[in-house]
């Protein structure tokens, strides 16, 4: 088996790039949604200590968010630039490869001006 060309690299870090951010987000809410149950809760000894922690891991969330962004944007600059040299180089890659990389840059666009 041939290994993978440079594009399909490059489209599956993307990938899995905004498949990560995605993945800060949803841990955001279900960290934002832990800390108002506790924050409800009353009598429990251990709740302050506890809101205290989910509180810190929401922050560390937060701090983590600007560094897959930038990622994600130095990642999407490479794979538009693979995309131009297939392009310059006659198309060597497969559409297959070149479709799924036209996907990635679409959804990387799509999660970079969510973000903004």
């Amino acid at each position: 088996m041939a290994p993978p060309s440079k594009l399909a690299v490059a489209t599956s870090s993307v990938l899995r790039l905004v498949k990560e951010e995605a993945s800060y987000h949803k841990e955001l809410e279900q960290q934002e949604v832990r800390i108002k149950r506790l924050e409800g809760s009353t009598g429990d000894d251990n709740a302050e200590y506890q809101l205290k922690q989910e509180r810190q891991a929401l922050e560390e969330t937060k701090n983590v968010l600007p560094t897959v962004r930038q990622k994600i944007a130095q990642a999407l600059e490479k794979l538009e630039q693979e995309i131009e040299s297939n392009k310059e180089a006659g198309g060597t890659a497969s559409t297959d490869d070149v479709t799924k990389a036209k996907g990635a840059v679409a959804e990387a666009k799509k999660s970079i001006r969510e973000i903004s």
